[in-house]
């Protein structure tokens, strides 16, 4: 049970509004406890008070406070030095109510102009399947600053191929590229840094080139900086993910989108604008021709002997003689297709079942006839000469003279 003083200020500081959250970080409890206690009737005030070894040293723990000092082992160190005996736990029960919170240095709120800066970052979500295993799905988030325009995409993997294709996908979305886009400290962006400033990845910085923005990195620990796509990625696993129902990955990405738009279609909580009609307003820059925007849908595989390539885990079949040889590979509409130069050889729906196979069919027609072998092998030919027999005559009107026999 809590001491007297404790449920006081409980109650004290629920008459001024504070929640059952921000009391028990004030005064180090739970946040059950500090509940418990607001809906309960305040304690009569006990007739007798013991006496405590601390009473002594109060005025002590109090200068020692107002000084900054609430490390209760300090505290403990100065009264020992000037005659406590007594334990830690009454000092902690002293000190812990008047210990102010712990909060994050004051920032500046900023606003960016339109078309100025787009966030990005990743968010990991957890799902349960059919046999209530639990499995985890990256969700990239990317959000406007000026308008608040959110685009998420939910994906298998967070590598650099994956970031690029949904920050080209979120670009088409908006309909252009911001001028900057900022991000945290990952590794497919940054790869290191020297004298305080960023080393890029070179794809990340040819990317960025190529699509007409200029990357910007927060610094590190301060992830407030980029405050605004921070409350999106917790926005998207508070609201959007909980209880959600959901085929596969197209179908969830579906969804979020239509979820996005349903929620950039209300007044934003901090401009007080709907952001679709801002993002009408942003002046971001054109996107590039689509010959660049392919460029960076496509990931290149290498063909099995057995005529199969893998895409997040799965093993998926295009015609047998292209064994060993590189294709190009990108995913549509949920379809993924197989290039070989800009001739498509292959296309199969996306599966995002664990270890399995999807065979193209007629995959390995012509395979025994020709004993695996796609290419011709060189060989003599048993047939009538290709040389063209010529009369004498001919040779003779060549050397300019009649034949002699």
């Amino acid at each position: 049970m809590l001491k007297y003083r404790t449920i006081r200020m409980i109650k004290q500081k629920a008459s001024e509004g504070l929640t059952a959250y921000q009391i028990s970080k004030d005064l180090g409890i739970s946040k059950n406890t500090a509940a418990r206690y607001m809906a309960q009737d305040a304690p009569a005030k006990p007739k007798y008070t013991r006496a405590s070894k601390l009473d002594p040293y109060k005025s002590k723990i109090d200068e020692l406070m107002e000084r900054g000092i609430f490390n209760c082992m300090v505290i403990l160190e100065h009264l020992q030095a000037a005659g406590y005996d007594g334990g830690i736990s009454i000092l902690k029960e002293y000190v812990h109510p008047r210990r102010p919170p712990r909060a994050a240095p004051a920032v500046r709120r900023y606003e960016s102009e339109c078309g100025r800066q787009a966030q990005m970052d990743w968010g990991i979500c957890t799902y349960l399947d059919a046999y209530n295993h639990p499995h985890k799905v990256p969700a990239f988030t990317m959000i406007l600053g000026h308008s608040r325009a959110k685009y998420v995409e939910f994906t298998s993997r967070c590598d650099l191929r994956s970031l690029l294709r949904c920050m080209i996908n979120a670009f088409v979305y908006y309909g252009g590229v911001p001028q900057e886009v900022l991000t945290d400290n990952m590794k497919t962006v940054i790869i290191a840094r020297e004298d305080g400033k960023p080393v890029w990845n070179p794809q990340f910085e040819a990317f960025a080139a190529e699509m007409g923005f200029m990357p910007k990195v927060c610094q590190p620990r301060r992830p407030q900086t980029k405050g605004k796509v921070e409350r999106l990625v917790r926005y998207t696993k508070e609201n959007f993910f909980p209880g959600r129902f959901f085929r596969d990955i197209e179908d969830l990405n579906r969804q979020v989108l239509e979820w996005c738009r349903k929620v950039d279609s209300k007044p934003n909580g901090s401009t007080g604008r709907i952001p679709l009609q801002e993002m009408e307003a942003e002046n971001l820059r054109q996107l590039p021709e689509k010959v660049i925007l392919d460029r960076y849908r496509f990931e290149t595989r290498l063909v099995s002997r057995e005529g199969l390539i893998s895409f997040d885990g799965i093993r998926y079949g295009v015609p047998w003689q292209y064994s060993g040889r590189e294709v190009q590979v990108r995913l549509l509409d949920g379809q993924l297709e197989i290039y070989d130069g800009n001739v498509m050889i292959a296309s199969h729906p996306v599966s995002h079942a664990s270890a399995r196979i999807l065979y193209l069919p007629g995959q390995y027609k012509g395979l025994a006839e020709r004993k695996g072998i796609a290419y011709p092998l060189p060989a003599a030919v048993n047939g009538p000469s290709p040389v063209e027999i010529r009369d004498l005559f001919v040779y003779d009107a060549l050397i300019g003279g009649p034949a002699h026999g």
